[in-house]
C-alpha cells in the first residue's frame, strides 16, 4: 500500500522557501519513494499547498515527569515562598496515605524562602513535597522530611543528589496509569510535528520503554538514556547506544548514557569558575573530575554513548576535559554557560552541545542577577555554531514544554511575551533551527524514512512568534499518522492504509 501526499511544498527544496511550487511526494512502505509530478498512489490526500518538513524530535525530555506533572499541583506562578505555599493550602487532599505533591517553583528571585516551617503552617495534616521547575531541588513539610527519615532538617529544602531520591519516589504510581499518561503526552507530542524522543527519564529507562512497546506503543521514537544505577546491568546485556530493541518495530533504541555532573541556575547549583553574588559559593560539581572520567570510559568503551549533564561554565570545562581525556564523542546536556576559550572544543573533540533555548527565555533574568556580567556567553547558541559545534535542541520538558515549536522560536527570537530580544547576537536561523530538531535532517528527500510534519505555514517565512504557536496539520511516523487535523473526511480509512 502507498499513500501519495499532492501539492505539498517541501521546506528547503530550495534555498528561499517561499514561492516554492507544489510538488507530489509518494510514500511506500514506511519511505519516501517519489518526489514529482504524475505520481500515483493507492490512497491520496491533497495537502492544498501546505508545508512537508522532516518530522521533528525532542532530544531531551523527561516523559515521566512531564506525564506526571499534569496531575500535580502547578505553582510554576508563584511569586514569592508565601505564595506557594498559600497555592499548596489551596489544593484537594489526596487519597488517605499519599503525599500532596507540587511542582514548578522558582525561587532564585523570591524576596523570601522556602522553609519546612512555611509549609507546616499552612498544611500540616498531609505530607507536602513541592518539586522546582528544574527538578533540581525539593521543597518537603515536616510529615514529608519524617516520611524520608529526615527528621529535624533544617529548611526542608533539598538539592541534587538529597533531592533525585524524593522526586523518584513520588513518581510511584502504578505502572498501567503511568504508561497511560506517558502515551497521553506522547500523543500530544505528536500533535507538534514530534516523530521522537530522547527520553533521559532517571529510572530504569529501558525496562519500563521495553514494557511500553510490548504493551502496544506506538506514537514516537524513543531513544532511552541509560542512567549510572543501571550502567552495569546495561553492559551485562550488551546494550549499545543507536542498539534498535527487539518488539518496537524499529522505535525504540538504546539512547546514550547519562551523567549529571552539576546542578542548575535556579537552584543556583550549576557548577561556575566565579562564586555566585554574595557568596563564596561557585555551585555543586556532584561527580568528580577522576569519576566522570572512570564513568565515561566505561561507558564508551562498551559503546554506550556519554551525554553529560553540565551547566556552569567550570563544569562545561571539566566535561570537556573528560571527553579529551577518554577520547570519545559525545553530547553535553544544556552547556547553558561556556568559557569563550571553550566553545571551539565542542567541534574539536567531536562533542555535540545538546541545548534548550527555552530555558533562556525562562531563565534570563536569573542569568542577569546571577550570571552578571557573563550573560554574553550564556545559553550562545550563535557562539556554539560558529565555532563548528553540532547542535541538537530540545526542551528538558517538564522544565519547558515539549513543544518543538516553542524551542525553535526561542532559538530564532531569544524573546517571548513581548520582551526585547535577549542577547539577539547569540540568535540562530529558522533553517539553523529546524536542521537541529530533525537529527540534521535539512529537508525531505527520495529515500528517507518517511517521518514527516506537515504545517500550515512556511516556516522560513514565519516571524518567531508566529513560529511559537506554528499550526500542525498532521505528522507522520514511518508513513502513518500519529497526528491528523487535516480536513480529509476519510482519516481512518487513510491511517489504516498507510500503517
Amino acid at each position: 500500500m502507498s499513500l501519495l501526499l499532492r501539492n505539498a511544498r517541501i521546506v528547503g527544496a530550495r534555498q528561499e522557501s517561499v514561492g516554492t511550487e507544489p510538488v507530489d511526494i509518494l510514500l511506500r512502505r514506511g519511505v519516501v519513494t517519489g518526489i514529482g509530478a504524475g505520481l500515483t498512489g493507492s490512497a491520496q490526500v491533497d495537502l492544498d499547498g501546505r508545508w512537508v518538513i522532516p518530522g521533528l524530535w525532542d532530544d531531551h525530555v523527561h516523559l515521566s515527569q512531564l506525564a506526571l506533572t499534569a496531575h500535580r499541583v502547578d505553582v510554576s506562578g508563584a511569586t514569592s515562598a508565601v505564595h506557594a505555599a498559600r497555592l499548596m493550602a489551596a489544593a484537594p487532599r489526596p487519597e488517605h496515605g499519599l503525599p500532596l505533591v507540587g511542582y514548578g517553583f522558582r525561587d532564585a528571585l523570591w524576596p523570601d524562602g522556602p522553609s519546612c516551617t512555611l509549609l507546616d503552617e499552612v498544611v500540616g495534616d498531609v505530607p507536602v513535597i513541592v518539586l522546582s521547575g528544574d527538578l533540581h531541588c525539593c521543597w518537603l513539610n515536616s510529615l514529608a522530611l519524617a516520611a524520608f527519615g529526615l527528621t529535624g532538617h533544617s529548611s526542608g529544602v533539598l538539592r541534587e543528589d538529597d533531592a533525585f531520591p524524593v522526586t523518584a519516589a513520588v513518581r510511584s504510581v502504578p505502572v498501567e496509569v503511568l504508561d497511560r499518561w506517558v502515551e497521553q503526552v506522547a500523543g500530544a507530542a505528536a500533535g507538534r510535528g514530534v516523530v521522537g524522543v530522547v527520553d533521559l527519564e532517571m529510572t530504569d529507562n529501558l525496562t519500563d520503554w521495553t514494557r511500553r512497546f510490548a504493551g502496544g506503543f506506538r506514537g514516537l521514537r524513543v531513544e532511552a538514556g541509560v542512567y549510572t544505577s543501571w550502567l552495569d546491568a546495561a553492559i551485562e546485556e550488551g546494550r549499545r547506544t543507536g542498539q534498535v530493541l527487539d518488539g518496537s518495530s524499529g522505535q525504540l533504541s538504546v539512547g546514550p548514557f547519562k551523567v549529571i555532573t552539576d546542578g542548575s541556575l535556579n537552584t543556583r547549583t550549576a557548577f561556575c569558575a566565579d562564586p555566585y553574588p554574595g557568596t563564596a559559593g561557585r555551585g555543586t560539581l556532584n561527580v568528580p573530575p577522576a569519576r566522570l572520567v572512570e564513568l565515561m570510559r566505561k561507558a564508551s568503551g562498551a559503546g554506550l554513548m556519554p551525554a553529560v549533564h553540565a551547566i556552569g561554565d567550570e563544569a562545561n570545562r571539566l566535561a570537556l576535559d573528560a571527553f579529551e581525556t577518554v577520547g570519545c564523542r559525545g553530547r553535553i546536556e544544556h552547556a547553558q554557560l561556556v568559557q569563550e576559550s571553550d566553545f571551539a572544543r565542542f567541534a574539536a573533540l567531536g562533542v555535540a552541545a545538546s541545548v534548550q533555548p527555552e530555558h533562556a527565555m525562562d531563565d534570563r533574568g536569573v542569568a542577569d542577577v546571577f550570571w552578571a556580567g557573563r550573560t554574553g556567553r550564556a545559553f550562545a547558541l550563535r557562539a556554539l555554531l560558529d565555532a563548528g559545534a553540532e547542535l541538537i535542541l530540545g526542551s528538558d520538558a517538564p522544565v519547558a514544554p515539549l513543544d518543538p515549536w516553542v524551542t525553535i522560536a526561542a532559538a530564532v527570537g531569544r524573546s517571548r511575551d513581548g520582551q526585547a530580544p535577549w542577547h539577539p547576537e547569540q540568535r540562530i536561523t529558522t533553517a539553523e533551527a529546524l536542521t537541529a530538531s530533525a537529527h540534521g535532517a535539512s529537508t525531505v528527500a527520495l529515500g528517507d524514512v518517511a517521518d514527516l510534519a506537515i504545517v500550515d505555514l512556511d516556516p522560513l517565512a514565519a516571524t518567531h512568534e508566529q513560529l511559537r504557536s506554528m499550526p500542525v496539520a498532521a505528522t507522520l511516523l514511518a508513513g502513518y499518522f500519529t497526528h491528523n487535523a487535516l480536513p480529509l473526511g476519510r482519516a481512518d480509512e487513510l491511517d489504516l492504509v498507510c500503517r
